[in-house]
């Protein structure tokens, strides 16, 4: 017989922080907790995507949170559509020993068109005139009008930015238990973001991460309660634990004084150039693809980076190899920062020209990864009087530029990306049941423990 099974996906959740989430160690004390051993890069589209398939990303192919699509010529970042990750996903190996077996996705990523029975994922809506607006996509349709009716409409300036908070993450609990009592799905997923903002920001040993920590643990404690009073195993596990850093490393800078990276040049400001580039990064926390047009560069290009400060490690082919990222989409070098340091996406040489996205929260613009667009620019006078008024034009239908987002990345406190090398900030994983209690698993066994626990086996046949 099947049991349903809830993973809440607490994102830098550790051990580190657990000592001030008394309701979330519950359930470790309740059933077992467990060392989570991540893959790299330890980032949100690449664990997740293993966790679901038991796959490395040279299977699955989330070698990141985005990369250099090569027969578009792009570098994006943040896509969405499920049929971006390779593999067999947990629910299709369920369904083979339980025809019509259910799941809930609640903003777990590559959620479009997943083949799943309820989804729930941040959507803007973006208007003909430029303007931005909260919103979600849902499958099916109605399950919009069932959510916001009850929620009010997704609080999305919360979810990311420089205003991220808790608001959304309240929101997305209060989604997951209105579909989880009114639907009842076999398997619920539910991505929990609100410890991926303050670790960042400053730090995660800082009083303020401390807060939010115990902020979380009062908000999950009356949901884990009820799912536990309502028959569900929980497993709570988070992707990875995010670092103290200090020193950002301007790796595309570095290529372009080289004469390796190109760009082009629109009213005053400087776009990569990806197409006439012999090499350029795709940075994401303390990882970084780089790709490299002519081979004839390969070995310039390696010395470069691992003669640049803050990089620890350059992994080629054989690399790539030993810790699973030899896919094509990955670049011809991976790039691992030291672990005090992190991979800025900054390509210009001159703030004056950089980009007008680069001073705003555009994460499908940039192309890399930007945690500054967490903060506040503090050189722009009365900065959130100004974004306030900003918002209030765009309201009015005028046209409008939000200044945020600084230049300076030296405000960024905690990184993730590189496998951790201290266990107390590292991914953990927390299991309400007993009985495959152990000291570790590696992310690639979590679908095969999600399977034992839901009464299925490995290979999709009861238990």
């Amino acid at each position: 017989m099947t049991r349903p099974v809830v993973v809440l996906d607490i994102v830098g959740l550790t051990p580190n922080l657990l000592r001030h989430m008394p309701a979330v160690a519950a359930l470790g004390e309740r059933g077992f907790r467990a060392r989570l051993d991540t893959v790299l890069p330890a980032v949100t589209c690449t664990v997740q995507s293993t966790l679901l398939t038991g796959e490395h990303p040279s299977a699955h192919g989330a070698v990141a949170n985005g990369w250099y699509f090569r027969d578009l010529g792009e570098v994006m970042l943040w896509r969405q559509h499920n049929a971006l990750v390779g593999g067999e996903k947990l629910w299709d190996t369920a369904r083979r020993a339980k025809p019509g077996y259910t799941v809930a996705n609640v903003c777990w990523w590559y959620a479009m068109g997943a083949d799943v029975d309820w989804t729930v994922t941040p959507r803007p809506i973006y208007y003909s005139d430029g303007r931005k607006e909260p919103d979600c996509y849902t499958w099916p349709p109605s399950l919009h009008t069932d959510l916001t009716e009850r929620l009010g409409p997704f609080p999305l300036f919360t979810y990311w930015g420089p205003n991220a908070g808790l608001p959304s993450t309240q929101w997305i609990l209060g989604a997951a238990r209105q579909i989880y009592d009114e639907h009842h799905p076999d398997l619920t997923l539910v991505y929990v973001p609100h410890l991926d903002y303050e670790p960042q920001r400053s730090g995660p040993d800082s009083s303020a991460t401390i807060r939010a920590a115990r902020q979380l643990d009062a908000a999950l404690g009356p949901l884990i309660d009820h799912f536990l009073h309502a028959g569900a195993v929980v497993v709570a596990l988070s992707e990875y634990g995010i670092m103290p850093v200090s020193r950002p490393v301007d790796i595309n800078r570095a290529l372009r004084r080289a004469g390796l990276l190109e760009v082009h040049t629109q009213d005053g400001m400087e776009y990569l150039d990806p197409w006439t580039s012999r090499a350029f990064a795709v940075a994401d926390h303390q990882v970084a693809h780089v790709y490299v047009k002519d081979p004839a560069d390969m070995d310039t290009v390696t010395k470069l980076l691992g003669d640049l400060d803050g990089i620890d490690q350059v992994l080629d082919a054989a690399g790539k190899q030993a810790h699973g990222l030899a896919h094509e989409r990955s670049g011809e070098l991976v790039a691992v920062a030291a672990p005090d340091a992190w991979f800025t996406y900054y390509y210009w040489l001159d703030d004056a020209r950089a980009p007008d996205f680069a001073r705003q929260v555009e994460i499908h613009r940039k192309p890399g990864y930007d945690p500054a667009e967490l903060l506040y620019d503090d050189t722009v006078p009365a900065v959130k009087l100004r974004a306030a008024g900003q918002v209030a034009r765009k309201k009015l239908g005028f046209r409008y530029r939000i200044r945020t987002v600084p230049l300076d990345p030296s405000g960024v406190r905690g990184s993730h990306g590189r496998l951790p090398t201290d266990p107390d900030h590292g991914p953990v994983l927390l299991c309400s049941e007993h009985q495959q209690a152990r000291q570790a698993y590696a992310a690639t066994e979590v679908k095969s423990l999600l399977l034992t626990l839901a009464g299925l086996d490995e290979g999709g046949q009861p238990a």
